[in-house]
Protein backbone atom coordinates (compact mmCIF):
# COMPACT_ATOMS: atom_id res chain seq x y z
CA UNK A 1 0.00 0.00 0.00
CA UNK A 2 1.35 3.38 -1.02
CA UNK A 3 2.26 5.94 1.26
CA UNK A 4 1.32 5.32 5.43
CA UNK A 5 -2.24 5.00 4.43
CA UNK A 6 -4.29 3.51 6.78
CA UNK A 7 -6.44 0.78 6.40
CA UNK A 8 -9.79 2.86 7.33
CA UNK A 9 -8.44 5.80 5.36
CA UNK A 10 -7.68 2.39 2.06
CA UNK A 11 -11.23 1.09 2.42
CA UNK A 12 -12.82 5.26 2.42
CA UNK A 13 -11.59 6.48 0.06
CA UNK A 14 -11.52 6.01 -3.76
CA UNK A 15 -10.79 1.78 -3.57
CA UNK A 16 -13.73 1.83 -1.38
CA UNK A 17 -16.03 3.97 -3.78
CA UNK A 18 -14.78 1.62 -6.39
CA UNK A 19 -15.35 -1.67 -4.91
CA UNK A 20 -19.07 -0.46 -4.01
CA UNK A 21 -19.39 0.96 -7.05
CA UNK A 22 -18.51 -3.09 -8.65
CA UNK A 23 -20.69 -4.56 -6.35
CA UNK A 24 -22.10 -7.38 -8.51
CA UNK A 25 -18.78 -7.88 -10.46
CA UNK A 26 -17.24 -9.22 -6.70
CA UNK A 27 -20.02 -11.02 -5.80
CA UNK A 28 -19.89 -13.14 -8.87
CA UNK A 29 -16.08 -13.75 -9.08
CA UNK A 30 -16.42 -14.76 -6.23
CA UNK A 31 -19.82 -16.63 -6.02
CA UNK A 32 -17.79 -20.30 -5.89
CA UNK A 33 -16.22 -19.69 -2.96
CA UNK A 34 -18.94 -17.63 -1.28
CA UNK A 35 -20.47 -21.22 -1.49
CA UNK A 36 -17.77 -23.17 -0.33
CA UNK A 37 -18.16 -20.89 3.12
CA UNK A 38 -21.90 -21.50 3.15
CA UNK A 39 -21.40 -25.49 2.68
CA UNK A 40 -19.38 -25.47 5.77
CA UNK A 41 -21.14 -23.05 7.90
CA UNK A 42 -23.65 -24.65 10.36
CA UNK A 43 -26.15 -21.68 10.88
CA UNK A 44 -29.45 -22.90 12.13
CA UNK A 45 -32.53 -20.92 12.56
CA UNK A 46 -32.63 -18.47 15.22
CA UNK A 47 -28.92 -18.08 15.90
CA UNK A 48 -26.94 -15.05 16.01
CA UNK A 49 -24.33 -14.14 13.53
CA UNK A 50 -21.63 -11.84 13.01
CA UNK A 51 -20.04 -11.13 9.29
CA UNK A 52 -16.59 -9.82 9.95
CA UNK A 53 -15.58 -7.41 6.86
CA UNK A 54 -18.95 -7.86 5.56
CA UNK A 55 -18.15 -5.34 2.52
CA UNK A 56 -20.89 -4.76 0.69
CA UNK A 57 -23.20 -7.11 2.43
CA UNK A 58 -23.53 -10.34 0.48
CA UNK A 59 -22.51 -12.76 3.04
CA UNK A 60 -24.53 -10.87 5.82
CA UNK A 61 -27.73 -11.29 3.87
CA UNK A 62 -26.59 -14.81 2.77
CA UNK A 63 -26.66 -15.21 6.21
CA UNK A 64 -29.78 -13.41 7.48
CA UNK A 65 -32.01 -16.22 5.21
CA UNK A 66 -30.41 -18.86 6.57
CA UNK A 67 -30.75 -18.03 10.21
CA UNK A 68 -34.22 -16.78 9.83
CA UNK A 69 -36.60 -13.84 11.21
CA UNK A 70 -36.08 -15.55 14.30
CA UNK A 71 -31.93 -14.99 14.08
CA UNK A 72 -30.21 -12.03 14.18
CA UNK A 73 -26.94 -10.67 12.11
CA UNK A 74 -24.68 -8.28 12.78
CA UNK A 75 -22.24 -6.92 9.62
CA UNK A 76 -19.30 -5.13 10.79
CA UNK A 77 -17.03 -3.31 8.32
CA UNK A 78 -14.67 0.09 8.36
CA UNK A 79 -15.66 1.00 4.79
CA UNK A 80 -18.73 3.45 4.53
CA UNK A 81 -18.90 3.37 0.63
CA UNK A 82 -19.35 -0.33 1.09
CA UNK A 83 -21.59 -0.51 3.90
CA UNK A 84 -23.65 1.66 1.99
CA UNK A 85 -24.46 -0.28 -0.19
CA UNK A 86 -25.27 -3.21 1.50
CA UNK A 87 -27.42 -1.29 3.61
CA UNK A 88 -29.65 -0.78 0.26
CA UNK A 89 -29.33 -4.12 -0.31
CA UNK A 90 -30.41 -5.19 2.99
CA UNK A 91 -34.11 -2.49 2.74
CA UNK A 92 -34.71 -4.54 -0.34
CA UNK A 93 -34.63 -8.12 0.62
CA UNK A 94 -37.81 -9.74 1.10
CA UNK A 95 -39.27 -10.37 4.26
CA UNK A 96 -38.23 -13.88 5.99
CA UNK A 97 -35.29 -13.20 6.85
CA UNK A 98 -33.07 -12.09 10.44
CA UNK A 99 -33.26 -8.47 11.06
CA UNK A 100 -29.74 -7.13 10.43
CA UNK A 101 -27.57 -4.22 11.66
CA UNK A 102 -24.54 -3.03 10.01
CA UNK A 103 -21.85 -1.47 11.73
CA UNK A 104 -19.13 1.20 11.13
CA UNK A 105 -16.44 -0.67 13.61
CA UNK A 106 -13.04 -2.00 13.65
CA UNK A 107 -14.04 -5.52 14.81
CA UNK A 108 -9.95 -5.61 16.16
CA UNK A 109 -11.57 -3.58 18.77
CA UNK A 110 -15.21 -3.15 19.20
CA UNK A 111 -17.34 -4.47 21.37
CA UNK A 112 -20.08 -5.52 19.00
CA UNK A 113 -22.41 -8.08 21.23
CA UNK A 114 -21.92 -11.71 21.49
CA UNK A 115 -22.52 -14.33 19.18
CA UNK A 116 -23.13 -18.02 18.16
CA UNK A 117 -21.78 -17.69 14.67
CA UNK A 118 -18.93 -15.17 13.26
CA UNK A 119 -18.15 -15.64 9.60
CA UNK A 120 -15.75 -13.51 7.21
CA UNK A 121 -15.40 -14.18 3.17
CA UNK A 122 -11.75 -12.16 2.85
CA UNK A 123 -12.39 -9.88 5.77
CA UNK A 124 -9.57 -11.17 8.35
CA UNK A 125 -6.58 -10.62 6.58
CA UNK A 126 -6.16 -6.97 7.10
CA UNK A 127 -6.26 -5.96 10.82
CA UNK A 128 -3.02 -4.38 12.00
CA UNK A 129 -3.16 -6.52 14.96
CA UNK A 130 -3.88 -10.30 14.09
CA UNK A 131 -3.56 -11.56 17.48
CA UNK A 132 -5.57 -8.92 19.34
CA UNK A 133 -8.69 -8.82 16.52
CA UNK A 134 -8.63 -13.01 17.03
CA UNK A 135 -8.72 -12.58 20.35
CA UNK A 136 -11.80 -9.97 20.53
CA UNK A 137 -13.38 -11.95 17.92
CA UNK A 138 -12.97 -14.95 20.74
CA UNK A 139 -14.63 -12.51 23.13
CA UNK A 140 -17.52 -12.19 21.32
CA UNK A 141 -18.21 -15.42 20.39
CA UNK A 142 -20.09 -17.78 23.16
CA UNK A 143 -19.01 -20.58 24.72
CA UNK A 144 -20.09 -22.77 22.15
CA UNK A 145 -19.61 -20.47 19.26
CA UNK A 146 -17.62 -20.96 15.99
CA UNK A 147 -15.28 -18.94 13.97
CA UNK A 148 -15.88 -19.79 10.20
CA UNK A 149 -13.54 -17.65 7.78
CA UNK A 150 -11.96 -17.98 4.18
CA UNK A 151 -8.54 -16.33 3.63
CA UNK A 152 -6.16 -16.71 0.80
CA UNK A 153 -3.47 -19.73 0.39
CA UNK A 154 -0.07 -18.71 -1.39
CA UNK A 155 0.30 -16.10 -4.06
CA UNK A 156 1.99 -18.35 -6.52
CA UNK A 157 -0.88 -21.34 -5.84
CA UNK A 158 -3.52 -18.36 -6.93
CA UNK A 159 -3.75 -17.95 -10.86
CA UNK A 160 -6.51 -15.50 -11.16
CA UNK A 161 -3.79 -12.90 -9.30
CA UNK A 162 -0.53 -14.46 -10.57
CA UNK A 163 -1.36 -14.19 -14.59
CA UNK A 164 -2.64 -10.48 -14.41
CA UNK A 165 0.35 -9.51 -12.14
CA UNK A 166 2.91 -11.45 -13.70
CA UNK A 167 2.52 -9.38 -16.94
CA UNK A 168 2.11 -6.01 -14.70
CA UNK A 169 5.38 -6.40 -12.82
CA UNK A 170 7.83 -5.89 -16.23
CA UNK A 171 6.19 -2.97 -16.88
CA UNK A 172 6.70 -1.00 -13.40
CA UNK A 173 9.39 1.00 -13.34
CA UNK A 174 10.25 -0.23 -9.38
CA UNK A 175 9.10 -3.98 -8.43
CA UNK A 176 7.71 -3.83 -5.00
CA UNK A 177 9.29 -5.32 -1.96
CA UNK A 178 7.55 -8.01 -0.76
CA UNK A 179 5.36 -7.36 2.46
CA UNK A 180 6.77 -7.92 5.96
CA UNK A 181 5.65 -11.02 7.68
CA UNK A 182 2.46 -10.46 9.68
CA UNK A 183 1.74 -7.31 7.80
CA UNK A 184 -1.69 -6.53 6.11
CA UNK A 185 -2.94 -8.22 3.14
CA UNK A 186 -4.62 -10.46 1.02
CA UNK A 187 -2.00 -13.15 1.48
CA UNK A 188 -0.86 -12.93 5.07
CA UNK A 189 -2.59 -16.22 6.44
CA UNK A 190 -0.63 -18.54 3.93
CA UNK A 191 1.20 -20.00 6.49
CA UNK A 192 -1.59 -23.06 7.96
CA UNK A 193 0.70 -23.73 10.81
CA UNK A 194 1.27 -20.11 11.70
CA UNK A 195 -2.38 -18.99 11.00
CA UNK A 196 -3.52 -22.68 13.05
CA UNK A 197 -1.06 -21.67 15.98
CA UNK A 198 -2.04 -17.57 16.01
CA UNK A 199 -5.98 -18.79 16.44
CA UNK A 200 -5.37 -21.01 19.33
CA UNK A 201 -2.77 -18.55 20.66
CA UNK A 202 -6.03 -16.05 20.55
CA UNK A 203 -8.34 -19.10 22.66
CA UNK A 204 -9.69 -21.44 20.10
CA UNK A 205 -9.53 -24.62 21.08
CA UNK A 206 -10.22 -26.50 18.18
CA UNK A 207 -9.05 -25.26 14.67
CA UNK A 208 -9.07 -27.09 10.77
CA UNK A 209 -7.78 -25.02 8.05
CA UNK A 210 -8.77 -26.88 4.50
CA UNK A 211 -7.46 -26.09 1.46
CA UNK A 212 -10.22 -25.11 -0.82
CA UNK A 213 -9.81 -24.65 -4.72
CA UNK A 214 -12.09 -23.10 -7.20
CA UNK A 215 -11.95 -22.00 -10.67
CA UNK A 216 -13.43 -18.21 -10.69
CA UNK A 217 -14.92 -16.49 -13.67
CA UNK A 218 -12.89 -13.24 -14.31
CA UNK A 219 -14.45 -11.80 -17.73
CA UNK A 220 -17.37 -12.65 -19.72
CA UNK A 221 -17.64 -11.93 -23.69
CA UNK A 222 -19.00 -12.29 -26.82
CA UNK A 223 -15.56 -13.38 -27.85
CA UNK A 224 -12.73 -14.50 -26.19
CA UNK A 225 -10.72 -11.29 -26.98
CA UNK A 226 -14.02 -9.66 -25.41
CA UNK A 227 -13.55 -11.96 -22.55
CA UNK A 228 -9.75 -11.39 -21.97
CA UNK A 229 -10.50 -7.77 -22.07
CA UNK A 230 -13.53 -7.71 -19.30
CA UNK A 231 -11.54 -10.12 -16.99
CA UNK A 232 -8.08 -7.46 -17.36
CA UNK A 233 -10.57 -5.01 -16.38
CA UNK A 234 -11.63 -6.77 -13.29
CA UNK A 235 -8.09 -7.81 -12.79
CA UNK A 236 -6.45 -4.51 -12.87
CA UNK A 237 -9.18 -2.54 -10.87
CA UNK A 238 -10.69 -5.03 -8.52
CA UNK A 239 -8.27 -8.17 -7.91
CA UNK A 240 -4.53 -7.00 -5.85
CA UNK A 241 -3.21 -6.48 -9.21
CA UNK A 242 -4.69 -2.96 -8.96
CA UNK A 243 -2.39 -1.94 -5.69
CA UNK A 244 0.67 -1.81 -7.91
CA UNK A 245 -1.00 0.45 -10.13
CA UNK A 246 -2.98 2.78 -8.07
CA UNK A 247 -0.90 5.80 -8.13
CA UNK A 248 0.54 4.88 -12.35
CA UNK A 249 -0.09 7.95 -15.34
CA UNK A 250 -2.21 6.85 -18.10
CA UNK A 251 0.62 5.48 -20.37
CA UNK A 252 1.65 2.74 -17.78
CA UNK A 253 -1.84 1.90 -17.11
CA UNK A 254 -2.86 1.53 -20.83
CA UNK A 255 0.04 -0.48 -21.44
CA UNK A 256 -0.93 -3.00 -17.93
CA UNK A 257 -3.95 -3.07 -19.44
CA UNK A 258 -3.00 -4.79 -23.35
CA UNK A 259 -0.38 -7.07 -21.25
CA UNK A 260 -2.97 -8.15 -19.19
CA UNK A 261 -5.49 -8.61 -21.99
CA UNK A 262 -3.04 -10.73 -23.53
CA UNK A 263 -2.04 -12.78 -20.78
CA UNK A 264 -5.23 -13.63 -20.22
CA UNK A 265 -6.20 -14.31 -23.81
CA UNK A 266 -5.14 -17.73 -23.69
CA UNK A 267 -7.38 -18.75 -21.13
CA UNK A 268 -10.40 -17.28 -22.81
CA UNK A 269 -12.47 -20.26 -23.59
CA UNK A 270 -16.21 -20.17 -25.07
CA UNK A 271 -16.58 -16.32 -24.13
CA UNK A 272 -15.59 -17.08 -20.98
CA UNK A 273 -12.21 -16.63 -18.72
CA UNK A 274 -11.66 -18.83 -15.98
CA UNK A 275 -8.44 -19.35 -13.44
CA UNK A 276 -7.93 -21.14 -10.38
CA UNK A 277 -8.72 -19.70 -6.76
CA UNK A 278 -6.99 -21.01 -3.63
CA UNK A 279 -7.88 -20.72 -0.54
CA UNK A 280 -8.16 -21.84 3.88
CA UNK A 281 -11.34 -22.62 5.01
CA UNK A 282 -10.97 -22.13 8.21
CA UNK A 283 -13.55 -23.30 11.57
CA UNK A 284 -12.01 -22.10 15.23
CA UNK A 285 -14.07 -23.11 18.43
Amino acid sequence: MAGDITQTEYWNGEVGTRWARNQAVLDAVFAPLTEALFARLTLQPGQSVLDIGCGSGTTTLEAARRVGPQGSVTGADISAPLLAVAQDRAEAEPPGAAPIRFVEADVENAALGTYQQALSRFGVMFFPESAHAFANIRRMLQPEGRLTFLCWRALPENLWVTVPRDAVLPLLPEIPPPPQPDTPGPFRFADQERLVALLRGAGFGTVTCDAIDRDVVLGRGASETEAAEAAAHVALNLGPTARLLREAEPDLRARAEAAVTAALHPHAEGGIVSLRASCWLVQAS
